[in-house]
């Protein structure tokens, strides 16, 4: 066989390549491991024992990849990358939507860039807090995998808006059954007991029941105790719940570590990683040093910065208009709500711009916040031209023209002209 063309995707594969690499070139085993490895889009054999099952098709064994980078500013500033790989009954995205996994607790700062592969773009600070966070995700994703149950959408209200929050709650989290729709909260405060009467109390105004799971938890095992409760006044089994959680095996911390751990920043690409853009997707955002376009530069040049802002500088007299503008368009009757909501997000990004296009002195005192923020006398004649709906029309689009003049075409200004076209739309499909 063109052993240069095989790509095993499991452990027994890489160990039989490895076999075939040493007969033909007359390597040492391990050395032909380590060369096999590297066939299975894997840095060394070791790396491979770490991501790739044993035996059976990948696509056969559903998993998930876990990874986050750090850095130890103290002493000698080590740096590292940790990796986990979690087993699961069904692929991740069968457990939890995509969409749905920002709302787990441990998945909010993980981006997927692979469909086997999420990262944590932030550097965290230490080794320590790298693996926490990541048996933190692996905690969260058990359960989701074990209970079959979903974070509460974020269309349903909170269970505390129809009935007041669980007396001594702590580290709340709510979820939902698909199938029935029934809002299950878990509640996991310190282990020191809350007061038991009050909840058992509160439960049974409410027609709910309270109770303790032996399993335990997900936000701090072993310290924190892990309660379920739900409406049981429609007959619903708690009980049954309750008895898959207790069933489930004892979570992960960081001290059973059971990862890969690297010494460096090397780029973690998956097996599932082949194209060009999931290898670029694969690295993290908090090692990357941004630098300056020919019409964009970063809010700083520090690691990790990903806020950009145009080239060029509207000049503070110019800043003054467009804040005079913006600040009477908001006030004015003659506008729906939704201008309000993009011009609010516009104006705080127009002043971070002003607070780096302005040199030493300049708006020192409070007249900064003058600018976009605190009525003034320069605005009563753009108050007066928004008095009418077609007034407030004309001032956004001279608000336009005036980033246009002082900016160059570029991705953050293109957003920014983005929420003033929005704005002009809506007001002019507003109702009289």
């Amino acid at each position: 066989m063109l052993i240069d063309d095989v790509r095993p995707t499991t452990l027994s594969g890489v160990k039989s390549l490895a076999s075939e690499i040493r007969r033909r070139r007359g390597v040492k085993y391990f050395t032909a491991l380590d060369l096999a490895a590297k066939a299975a889009n894997c840095e060394n054999f070791r790396h491979a024992q770490r991501t790739l099952p044993s035996g059976g098709s990948v696509l056969d064994r559903p998993y998930v990849l876990l990874t986050a980078y750090w850095r130890d500013r103290g002493g000698k500033y080590h740096v590292g990358r940790e990796t986990l790989r979690i087993e699961l009954s069904k692929e991740i995205l069968d457990i939890c939507g995509k969409a749905e996994l920002k709302r787990v607790r441990g998945f909010e700062a993980l981006r997927m860039v692979a469909a086997d592969h999420f990262i944590r773009d932030m550097v965290l600070d230490s080794q320590e807090q790298a693996r926490k966070s990541l048996c933190e995700a692996q905690r969260s994703l058990r359960f989701m995998e074990h209970t079959g149950l979903q974070p509460r959408p974020r269309k349903w209200k909170s269970y505390k808006e129809a009935i007041g929050k669980l007396p001594y709650s702590d580290h709340p989290t709510e979820w939902i059954e698909i199938k029935t729709g029934q809002m299950i909260l878990v509640d996991e405060p310190y282990s020191i007991a809350p007061n038991s009467v009050e909840r058992a109390e509160w439960a049974a105004k409410h027609g709910w029941d309270v109770k303790k799971s032996t399993w335990p938890g997900m936000y701090f095992p072993y310290n924190c105790d892990l309660y379920v409760a739900s409406d049981v006044s429609n007959g619903y089994n708690l009980d049954h719940l309750l008895a898959t959680i207790d069933a489930m095996p004892k979570p992960l911390v960081e001290s059973d570590w059971s990862g890969e751990s690297s010494n460096s920043w090397d780029t973690f690409t998956s097996p599932k990683a082949h194209t060009p853009q999931d290898l670029r997707r694969a690295r993290p955002r908090g090692t990357i040093f941004p630098t300056a376009t020919s019409t964009s530069v970063p809010y700083s040049f520090s690691m990790g910065t990903r806020r950009r802002r145009p080239k060029g500088a509207l000049g503070v007299a110019g800043h003054i208009e467009a804040g005079s503008i913006i600040k009477a368009v908001m006030s004015s009757g003659q506008r729906p709500w939704g201008v309000y909501t993009r011009l609010n997000t516009l104006r705080s990004n127009l002043e971070d711009w002003m607070s780096l296009e302005i040199g030493p002195k300049e708006l020192e005192g409070p007249e900064f916040f003058d600018v976009y923020y605190r009525a003034t006398a320069s605005d009563a004649p753009f108050e007066k031209a928004a008095a009418t709906r077609q007034g407030v029309i004309d001032l956004l689009l001279t608000l336009k023209s005036i980033l246009q003049a002082a900016y160059p075409d570029s991705a953050p200004l293109r957003r920014e002209i983005k929420r003033v076209d929005m704005a002009v739309q809506l007001t002019k499909k507003m109702k009289l």
